[in-house]
């Protein structure tokens, strides 16, 4: 903005200061009536981290990490991340592709050579957008272990979900033609990290990603092999009162939902994205692009109803006309969300350890907040 030599030292002064002028900024107290209802030192809870204009300005805990320890949640406690974990496994490929060991044309032929005929058609980008028609790999499993009660069933690992995949004979739908959210395409991609980088999946992101941004306390956890530190356990509410209900059949697979992390690595991880850190602004692009049909059409979803926006590990449907990069994770005992405006220099982290919280909602909720200081 033009500044005009003006005399009067007051009046140079307003209008030296007006465009850096603070925002008007929104209370803790008004954050906090959106959590009340976890504030219980007795009940599983969340952890809210806002960060606005680079700077983290909300950070807190909610509720305990778990009902035997009643310890209380802060920003260093580890949550089961779900399906925020996509952004991580997208990272790992991305940069697979910035190192020319990965092609987003590659085809699942390609990376493993005895994957059947139907992985010709199949693509990493594909993969990636959620265009790759795989069968869902929880589907398998309901039919292979019908009748059967989850805690009975032995925990599946990413390996044993590609063994799964080699088994089926063909695609829900042609390749790159409809859109359908793909836990299985995900944890093929951590196959793919694995097949084409040499190293385990959790040791990749611990090299390439965790350690470089001082992520130290974040892991793709595998029992037996790490450990969770500040671990929060997901709950349940019953009819009897809270139940702890951490894992299930398909806890231990990696690449769709398996990182545990904190508020406080994530402010690192937001500072990455935001400053490109692992990856330059134009790498980012097909992250942040839509996929569309061959023809550039909006894809729509194998039930024929219009198909979300989504790039590589994020949703990209705007908010109340607010730009957005966004994600949710669901899994047993956890929901999490993460919600970054760019042109609102706006991001909102939720993550619970309870299986009723709506973490979207409540971070549109914080968001909103925001848009009304405007």
């Amino acid at each position: 903005m033009m500044r005009f030599i003006i005399v009067g030292s007051v009046v140079l002064w307003v209008l030296l200061s007006w465009p850096n002028a603070a925002p008007a900024q929104v209370s803790a107290g008004a954050i906090d009536s959106l959590f009340s209802k976890f504030t219980s030192a007795h009940d599983p809870g969340c952890a809210v981290l806002v960060i606005k204009d680079g700077q983290p300005v909300f950070r807190k805990g909610y509720g305990v990490t778990d009902l035997r320890t009643l310890q209380k949640i802060g920003p260093e406690t580890n949550f089961r991340l779900a399906s925020l974990t996509k952004q991580f496994t997208a990272t790992a490929a991305m940069l697979l592709v910035h190192d020319g060991r990965l092609h987003y044309e590659d085809r699942l032929t390609d990376v493993f050579a005895d994957f059947p005929g139907y992985g010709k058609t199949i693509t990493i980008r594909e993969l990636l957008n959620h265009t790759s028609g795989l069968v869902d790999y929880e589907d398998i499993m309901a039919k292979q272990y019908a009748g059967i009660p989850d805690d009975k069933i032995p925990q599946i690992r990413d390996a044993g979900v590609l063994d799964l995949l080699k088994q089926q004979t063909g695609t829900k739908f042609m390749p790159g033609t409809c859109w359908e959210y793909s836990n299985s395409g995900y944890v093929v991609l951590a196959m793919v990290v694995e097949k084409r980088s040499g190293m385990r999946f959790g040791e990749f992101l611990r090299r390439r990603i965790f350690t470089p941004l001082g992520m130290t306390d974040t892991v793709a956890h595998e029992k037996g092999r790490d450990e969770v530190t500040h671990r929060a356990y997901g709950h349940t509410r019953t009819a009897a009162g809270w139940g702890e209900t951490d894992q299930s059949s398909t806890s231990a697979t990696l690449g769709d939902g398996g990182v545990y992390t904190s508020l406080d690595d994530l402010e690192k991880w937001e500072r990455a994205l935001a400053n490109h850190t692992l990856l330059s602004a134009k790498e980012m692009e097909p992250a942040l692009t839509p996929a569309t049909a061959a023809n550039g059409a909006p894809l729509r979803q194998s039930n024929g109803n219009l198909a979300p926006l989504y790039g590589f590990g994020w949703f990209l449907n705007p908010c109340r006309g607010h730009r957005r990069y966004a994600h949710y994770g669901e899994t047993v005992g956890f929901r999490t969300a993460i919600q970054r405006f760019p042109d609102d220099r706006l991001t909102v982290i939720i993550l619970a350890n309870r299986a009723e919280v709506d973490a979207p909602a409540l971070a549109e909720s914080v968001a909103d907040l925001y848009f009304s200081k405007r």
